[in-house]
């Protein structure tokens, strides 16, 4: 009896942890979401604009934050390993201002109520695959693993058709996306929630709850973006 009841106590410990780890990491998500509306709609209702985009095109320093997000990415993983843990938010939220920075331009092409609309319909999906992510005893590796190689695909196919400027294949790998990112939220949340086993320190779970979510908040937005690509009306 005495067994049983200490192995009780251990997985109602480990459950309430599981569950304060996974709302941090979810914490952290909306917040970095909010930080790219926020800087977004600074980015596009200041004089902020002109310094990234013109007219014609992006500027030198459009280039620079269109890019930065892709050095971040390497510089995040390189915080999280050798940084602390306020190193390691400072870094995400940074990764956050730079995307909505260089997603404004997109307001000024859908209406309001379409990207609204979208954003609902991305928040319900992804809500409900991470929830599935969370609770399934399936293990999700080889999903991922096709999800990843799928998504390898998009970026090159979205390579080529920048040059090739296919409305079909804009749409195709705009639907493909959609799939490959919707698995990887589920595939994505599995390992988050696994990665809290992995540790029981308390400054490693806090970098790792900033990981997982530059992870999951990278899936929801790419999903609104395709999401929106499909079904966003334009102006």
């Amino acid at each position: 009896m005495e067994t049983k009841y200490y192995t009780s106590a251990v997985e109602r410990t480990v459950d309430v942890g599981l569950r304060s780890f996974m709302l941090k990491v979810y914490n952290y998500m909306a917040l970095g979401l909010c930080v790219t509306a926020l800087t977004a709609w600074m980015t596009l209702n200041t004089s902020l604009f002109g310094l990234f985009f013109t007219q014609t095109g992006m500027t030198g320093l459009g280039w620079v934050v269109l890019l930065a997000p892709l050095a971040m990415v390497f510089l995040f993983n390189h915080v999280v390993t050798r940084g602390t843990a306020l190193q390691v938010q400072m870094t995400f939220w940074a990764f956050a201002a730079l995307i909505g920075i260089s997603l404004s331009p997109i307001m000024l092409l859908y209406t309001a109520s379409s990207m609204t609309r979208v954003f609902l319909i991305t928040a319900g999906t992804f809500g409900a695959m991470s929830l599935y992510g969370y609770t399934t005893k399936r293990d999700l590796t080889s999903l991922g693993s096709f999800m990843i190689m799928g998504l390898w695909g998009v970026i090159i196919a979205s390579i080529v058709n920048i040059f090739l400027k296919s409305p079909a294949m804009y749409y195709v790998v705009s639907y493909i996306s959609v799939a490959v990112f919707v698995g990887l939220t589920a595939y994505d949340t599995q390992m988050i929630r696994n990665m809290y086993y992995a540790s029981d320190d308390e400054d490693i779970l806090m970098r790792k709850a900033a990981a997982g979510a530059l992870s999951l908040y990278m899936d929801f937005i790419n999903l609104f973006i395709n999401l929106l690509r499909i079904m966003g009306d334009r102006r």
